[in-house]
């Protein structure tokens, strides 16, 4: 079966699902559903580095491939959570091409980066040869940006030559309060900012990404049709509220109807 990396580097149509509460077992079952990937989220959830880890494991489990959203683009936060053995690590708020290249650095052994060398789950806790991994883990890991400002559109070109990025995400929500209109995300000004960015992405040969909380069949048909490839959509507390409020609202209609 084809590994998440080379789906992004064939520029394949991917779907995923953000993963933001604590239990681990949401991870497992999510896991076992078929999606391309789980993306655990650490930048605006509670999901800690322990409660990480044991989502990193659940999704094992399951047999889905992981990506790890940091909170900032900074070598700390990036070295602590790639030792856990992630498949991929998403960096949010990428916005010029140094800023980018400082970004592939953390994730890069020397010569080639600055990250330090430690890992632990990541080589199976010693199974796993060292140097068989500082090699692998420059060919293997999925590494991921996010367009979330005005600023990164306008450096993007500069930023889709860098050789280490498989996948430039777009966080809508942020971009259009880059301009002021935060959260009007399908307004003009946000829209042609993305149709600009995708033009650029695609011209680049690369893979481009939208992360949206909706699970609406007509917001996941307009990223979709905007030529994005790669679909992160809902959640798993969007999941857990959609279903109850269904079932809730089919239990009081059969009331209603009984009386």
């Amino acid at each position: 079966m084809k590994k998440l990396k080379q789906k992004l580097r064939d520029r394949e149509r991917i779907c995923g699902m953000h993963v933001c509460l604590t239990e681990p077992s949401i991870s497992e079952m999510c896991g076992g559903l078929g999606y391309d990937f789980l993306w655990i989220d650490t930048e605006h959830t509670a999901i800690d580095y322990q409660t990480l880890l044991y989502h990193l494991m659940g999704a094992k489990a399951g047999g889905t491939e992981t990506l790890v959203r940091i909170p900032w683009n900074d070598p700390i936060m990036a070295k602590r959570v790639l030792e856990m053995g992630p498949d991929g690590i998403i960096i949010p708020t990428v916005n010029t091409a140094e800023e980018l290249d400082a970004a592939m650095r953390a994730t890069l052994y020397p010569p080639y980066g600055i990250r330090g060398f430690g890992p632990i789950r990541a080589v199976r806790y010693g199974l796993e040869d060292a140097n068989t991994y500082i090699e692998a883990s420059r060919e293997d890991m999925v590494r991921c940006v996010q367009i979330e400002s005005k600023q990164a559109v306008e450096n993007l070109r500069d930023m889709a030559k860098n050789p280490y990025v498989d996948c430039f995400i777009f966080g809508p929500c942020d971009l259009s309060g880059s301009i002021g209109e935060l959260n009007q995300v399908f307004q003009e000004h946000t829209s042609s900012l993305i149709d600009e960015a995708v033009s650029i992405l695609k011209e680049a040969g690369k893979s481009i990404g939208i992360s949206t909380g909706s699970s609406d069949p007509e917001v996941l048909t307009y990223w979709h049709e905007k030529g994005i490839n790669v679909i992160s959509a809902g959640s798993d507390y969007v999941h857990i509220m959609e279903g109850a409020q269904r079932e809730l609202k089919t239990i009081r209609e059969i009331q209603c109807a009984g009386e």
